[in-house]
């Protein structure tokens, strides 16, 4: 009765308003309502065959396209994706020459005769190519070693050499006891003299072209000769390159100079085809794509400008038979300009070897080695010369890299930019006069001129080389009350105001130059009155030659400074394209009325102060000298112990509109303890020479 009630409420609910369907639903005992399965079945069946048949037109179509239409391309496609493709040796460098077009660095054409391993090759034929090269052409085996001329026997005597391993010893090497490198060295250790006496000339010769030959890695071309290679050799060769499997002839490059030494140093170095790329720069390079084996710039200018001179190499597809298919053709790389004039560098640098070689014969020059010049436009920051000569055992050698890396204490040479420092902190006024009387701290020793030089003002000043006019203003700069051999406080923040004024003319910091090293000079720690004192005298900090450069060219050109380049453009088609512009590096802060008393100053020096003589006055020139205590360690343990006296000298013309600076130094040139107190005069003399030098040149 319970189940027939259920019964008749479900279809009374089926019936109702909740449920009402156009057909008829189906359910069973336990209340579950069910599809028509069959319905159900058929409607996906033929969803999931529709989907199966758009499918099928979908890949007909793609496999129509690629097939068909599209055919070419993706064979095309298809043979670069599977093709092995090499490329050929590094390509001739880009030429470089000087501001003129004159050319300084060229590639010259070298014969080379290599080997390339070719595929699964056996040592018989490798050895009848040896023997074979060894009758063509002429080959050095002097550095054939032990190893190669036994490894030589042991491939041609190999049942011998077996033989002279014991059972006992293959045994280990059955159980794994010994390795097989082991065997080996067991081998090369059994071959007697007795052996080796069979081989003549001739066998030695062909036993080092097979060591040649198997060189380094199996893919890489062998160079078997390079140097000294007959057109004779070359052409032989060439003929015979069907039976000498693997040997084959090509052109490779060097670089030359047509001016010989003349700035080489600078122009830098190229790897060679055996070196390639130094270990200290593999990472570098590598980063940048080359193989190991490339060619490439390893200092100063062919480093700093690789990107530009690099040549593009060949690229070669790599047959199945081991023939080469030419897919691109490479070129030389890029030709550049330099700012350098090499006729006036050629000059510049014999001057300066007769110079060196000169001075050293004068008196009190014990310490005396080096002397740099250089040679520069204060707009552009294009140096037109720069060289450093140095005498090393009885010989004159290059020292020109010491512009970059070899810092002097500079002496008054800086004064111009202590006179700024004073100017701009209101430690001294425009026309300011001063008594130049000796200044005395208590418990240090007095601080005076060169000579009494009586009353000055901030013109005369710069002209006569006055310390004490200096010293003044460096007190005031760091807030110092002085009195005469009393104790003297002064504000630390002084050395910080003096170096921030410097760094604007370029001293104490790096001046860009385009060269791949560069240093900042020795910075003082030590920060008391005295030493500030020094400081503004040029006594205390060093800088490098390049940094006094960028100094003279900041005042020349009214106060920007600009980065220092050797690099003038790209050269085609016997001109300059793509020159580069100047690059300021900032300007320094102060009023243009007192970089105009600098200037007055300046010239005041050339025309009747400590510079007086130094260029000819029919050149306008302006600039100021140094004279600085300087120390040197005479006897090589690390230590300093010897005082010396350095000069510098640092000019620039015409004064009304500067085209030109000359920098000129002189390290250690005499010795404030000598027999004589005599001071060599070769900043002057070469003053004189290379600014007539120049404006014969640029009139």
């Amino acid at each position: 009765m319970k189940r027939k009630k259920k019964e008749e409420k479900l279809k009374s609910l089926i019936k109702g308003p909740l449920f009402k369907r156009k057909k008829p639903l189906h359910y069973s005992y336990g209340y579950k309502i069910n599809k028509d399965i069959k319905v159900e079945i058929e409607k996906r069946y033929n969803i999931l065959m529709g989907i199966v048949l758009a499918l099928i037109i979908i890949l007909i179509i793609g496999l129509f396209v690629v097939q068909v239409v599209k055919k070419d391309y993706y064979k095309v496609e298809m043979e670069e994706l599977t093709q092995k493709v090499v490329e050929g040796p590094t390509a001739p460098r880009g030429r470089i020459y000087d501001r003129n077009g004159r050319l300084i660095v060229d590639n010259k054409a070298n014969k080379v005769i290599y080997y390339q391993k070719p595929k699964e090759v056996e040592f018989k034929t490798e050895k009848q190519v040896a023997y074979k090269l060894a009758e063509m052409i002429e080959v050095d085996y002097s550095k054939l070693t032990s190893y190669d001329i036994k490894n030589f026997w042991l491939k041609n005597n190999r049942e011998k050499a077996n033989k002279r391993i014991t059972d006992e010893e293959w045994r280990k090497l059955d159980e794994r006891k010994i390795t097989a490198d082991d065997i080996w060295d067991l081998k090369m250790a059994r071959v007697t003299d007795e052996d080796l006496a069979m081989y003549d000339d001739k066998d030695k010769e062909a036993a080092y072209i097979y060591a040649l030959m198997n060189k380094g890695y199996s893919y890489e071309e062998k160079v078997i000769k390079d140097t000294g290679v007959t057109d004779e050799e070359y052409a032989l060769v060439g003929e015979n390159i069907s039976i000498l499997h693997g040997v084959n002839t090509k052109l490779d490059w060097e670089r030359v100079y047509p001016y010989g030494d003349v700035f080489k140093s600078i122009i830098g170095t190229v790897s060679t085809s055996k070196s390639g790329i130094p270990a200290e720069l593999k990472d570098d390079y590598l980063k940048k794509g080359y193989s190991l084996d490339d060619r490439v710039g390893v200092s100063y200018l062919e480093y700093q400008y690789e990107d530009l001179l690099r040549g593009k190499k060949n690229k070669y597809q790599v047959a199945d038979d081991g023939s080469y298919k030419l897919l691109e053709k490479g070129s030389r790389g890029k030709d550049i300009v330099l700012s350098i004039d090499i006729e006036l560098q050629k000059y510049v640098e014999e001057l300066l070897k007769n110079e060196v070689m000169q001075t050293k014969k004068e008196a009190n020059t014990e310490y005396y080695n080096r002397s740099f010049i250089i040679i520069a436009d204060p707009n552009t920051g294009e140096i037109l010369a720069m060289s450093g000569k140095q005498l090393k055992d009885n010989e004159i050698v290059d020292y020109t890299p010491g512009i970059l890396t070899s810092p002097v204490v500079m002496g008054s040479v800086v004064k111009g930019a202590s006179q700024i420092v004073g100017y701009n902190t209101g430690a001294l006024k425009i026309g300011e006069k001063r008594q130049d009387a000796c200044v005395k701290i208590a418990a240090t020793p007095e601080k005076c001129s060169w000579k009494k030089l009586g009353t000055l003002n901030d013109i005369t000043a710069i002209a006569q080389s006055s310390n004490t006019y200096q010293f003044y203003t460096a007190i005031k700069v760091g807030k110092g009350k002085y009195r005469y051999n009393k104790p003297l406080t002064i504000d630390k923040e002084a050395f910080n105001i003096y170096r921030d004024t410097f760094a604007q003319f370029g001293l104490g910091v790096k001046t860009g130059i385009d060269l791949p090293i560069e240093s900042l000079g020795y910075k003082g720690t030590k920060m008391n009155a005295g030493l500030l004192m020094d400081f503004s005298i040029g006594q205390y900090d060093t800088y490098t030659p390049i940094q006094l450069t960028q100094y003279i060219g900041t005042i020349a050109n009214g106060g920007t400074r600009i980065k220092p380049t050797l690099y003038k453009g790209l050269y085609e088609d016997g001109k300059v394209v793509s020159e580069i512009k100047p690059e300021e590096l900032g300007k320094v802060d102060t009023k243009s009325e007192y970089m105009d008393r600098v200037h007055q100053g300046f010239e005041a020096v050339l025309r009747y102060g400590t510079g007086a003589g130094y260029i000819n006055m029919a050149y306008k020139p302006a600039g100021k000298t140094g004279t600085s205590q300087s120390f040197v360690d005479t006897d090589g343990d690390g230590v300093v112990d010897k005082e010396t006296i350095s000069t510098t000298f640092a000019a620039y013309a015409p004064y009304d509109n500067p085209k030109v600076t000359f920098t000129i130094i002189s390290p250690d040139v005499s010795r404030s303890d000598g027999r004589t107190n005599h001071q060599s005069n070769i900043n002057k003399r070469i003053a004189g020479a290379i600014s007539q030098k120049y404006f014969q040149f640029y009139k």
